[in-house]
Parts: structure tokens; sequence; C-alpha cells
């Protein structure tokens, strides 16, 4: 009687290994793609600084000649 009950045991813990593998692989691909993501996010933002960081430039520009012409 008890050599099917531990059948069952070892069954269901294989049945929970390969659960548990399988997440692991499921995680692995996900945390995988999340740096991907996460590395053009960087990326992305760095370039919207510049971006930023040259229009702030432009402006400052055009404020110094329009100070300038207001006075000359």
């Amino acid at each position: 009687m008890s050599t099917p009950s531990l059948n069952q045991e070892i069954e269901l813990l294989e049945t929970r290994l390969n659960e548990v593998a399988n997440l692991c692989v499921s995680l692995r691909q996900e945390n995988k793609a999340l740096r991907a993501q996460q590395h053009e996010l960087v990326e992305e933002r760095a370039k919207l600084i510049e971006k930023n960081e040259m229009a702030r430039s432009r402006v400052e520009q055009m404020i110094t000649r329009l100070k300038s012409m207001e006075a000359g």
C-alpha cells in the first residue's frame, strides 16, 4: 500500500519540479526582455536629455540676440 503512495508522491514531486523548471525558463526570458527594454529606455532618455539641452541652448541664444537687438 505504501508503494503506490510513494510512486504518487514521486510523480507529484516530478510534476512540481517540471513546473519550477518551466517557471525558471519563463522568468529568464522575461528578465532578458526587461533588461533589453531597460537598455533601450536608458538610451532614449539620454537622447531626449541631449535634445532638451540643445533646445535650451538655442532658446538662450535667441534671448541673448533679442536682448542685444533691443539694446542696439
